[in-house]
């Protein structure tokens, strides 16, 4: 009588061969389960934000406490996930092999058996053992962290002695090289600000300021700089009391001096140079007093102008364009301005370069820089580089998206700003309403 498919199943198991393969298939899904663990576990801590870093460091639970001590030497914790992961997965595809030599046969994994065996397992990894688990742990990184922590702590005491060798190792070669500068944007710069600014403690004036760092080695004297529309200067033919005048209403302690046209100018004027001979008559040769200017071209950066400032031991430079004439001003002041904020003394103007008239709606000059106007609105500096052309006015922006001088009461659409002029001249714009749309739907209001 033959013997029951149940009774034959259960011998065959539990034959030698049998055990074999059942124990087999058990350690190769622990093996499997392990890369997907240790795999996640890359994301999962480096991944983890100061909040959540803060969050392990306030709490008494031993998984949290763990976090924080693996993620003291992060070099350390990335060589041990990578000494365990190659390990684990070495020992998969050791182990599978053997089991399917014992399958089929050593001699027939020459052919066909090898391609599927490859298959399998590559497929297992990737999928199973890399993919998944990492498409799981990102959005989950500090439960993630939390349960693997041991594994990873037990590991790190483990491969330790190997680690450190594979780090002196890359630190040799590292010294070997030179380092090089990362590549990254200004964007993704402050996206990364954003992130790491998200909490409490810093202030608003704190963020401005780490947001003119990022922004400082970018902006170039033209973006930053005084048009000559608004430079303050004197002729060199004034008289004494004229001069004088003329710098009691100013309140600037430094003042060009041009011939003719402000195109041509002389020198520059120190006031405190002048104290001596305050009590001199208009006859007075004060054009003897000059000191020569300091001449920049308009891109160059004001990183590096700031340096030539220090070198040079000036405060104020006359911004030239590519024909030789005056393009505008700027000083020591507008500079540090671009880091810290506005710095006022008592002699700057107290208006402000533009009214709020509601959340959404400004009212700003013509003259307006670029730079200042992305500032106010907290825009990217970047917004409006494909369209702004040679522009760095809030004026000359409109006029190169409208391509002619608008009238009063038109209107100009860009992304999300609505522009309407309010006052213009047969020359240049002067005032404009700025609408800015905080979703696609909402509509501007006159």
């Amino acid at each position: 009588m033959d013997e029951p498919p149940s009774q034959y199943l259960l011998g065959l198991i539990f034959s030698e061969q049998g055990l074999f393969f059942v124990i087999s298939g058990l350690v190769l899904l622990l093996l499997l389960v392990t890369s997907a663990l240790i795999s996640g576990s890359e994301v999962a801590f480096f991944s983890l934000t100061p909040k959540d870093v803060a969050q392990c460091k306030e709490s008494e639970a031993t998984s949290d406490k763990k976090i924080v001590n693996l993620i003291k030497n992060p070099r350390l914790l990335l060589a041990t996930i990578l000494i365990v992961n190659n390990f684990v997965n070495v020992a998969f595809v050791t182990l599978s092999t053997f089991v399917m030599w014992e399958i089929v046969g050593a001699k027939t994994t020459e052919g066909i058996a090898v391609v599927i065996l490859t298959f399998v397992t590559t497929l297992a990894l990737v999928f199973f053992g890399e993919i998944t688990p990492k498409v799981y742990a990102s959005p989950n990184n500090l439960q993630f962290a939390r349960f693997t922590s041991s594994l990873l702590s037990v590991s790190e005491t483990i491969f330790k002695p190997l680690s450190f060798v594979l780090m002196s190792l890359s630190n040799v070669i590292e010294r070997r090289f030179e380092k090089k500068g990362y590549d990254i944007s200004v964007e993704e710069l402050h996206h990364a600000l954003e992130i790491t600014t998200t909490n409490e403690e810093t202030t608003d004036e704190e963020k401005d300021i780490l947001k003119g760092i990022v922004n400082f080695g970018t902006l170039t004297v033209k973006q930053v700089m005084k048009s000559r529309m608004d430079i303050t200067a004197v002729d060199v033919e004034m008289d004494f009391h004229e001069l004088m005048d003329k710098i009691n209403k100013s309140g600037f302690s430094r003042i060009p001096v041009f011939s003719e046209t402000i195109d041509r100018l002389e020198g520059i004027l120190y006031i405190k140079d002048l104290l001596p001979y305050l009590d001199s008559d208009e006859s007075f040769k004060w054009q003897s007093l000059l000191r020569q200017g300091f001449f920049i071209p308009e891109t160059k950066k004001i990183d590096a102008l700031l340096k030539d400032f220090q070198e040079k031991r000036v405060h104020m430079a006359i911004v030239v364009d590519e024909y030789g004439g005056t393009s505008g001003l700027i000083t020591l002041e507008d500079i540090i301005e671009e880091i810290v904020g506005e710095i006022n003394d008592e002699f700057d103007d107290e208006d402000v370069i533009y009214d709020r008239i509601d959340e959404h709606t400004f009212l700003f000059e013509g003259k307006t820089t670029l730079n200042d106007f992305c500032k106010v609105l907290d825009e990217n500096p970047n917004s409006f580089e494909k369209v702004k052309g040679e522009s760095e006015s809030l004026g000359g922006l409109l006029l190169e998206i409208n391509t002619k001088l608008p009238s009063a009461g038109e209107r100009i659409y860009y992304d999300k700003f609505v522009f309407t002029v309010v006052a213009v001249d047969n020359k240049r714009i002067k005032k404009v309403r700025v609408f800015v749309k905080n979703t696609e739907e909402e509509d501007y209001v006159d």
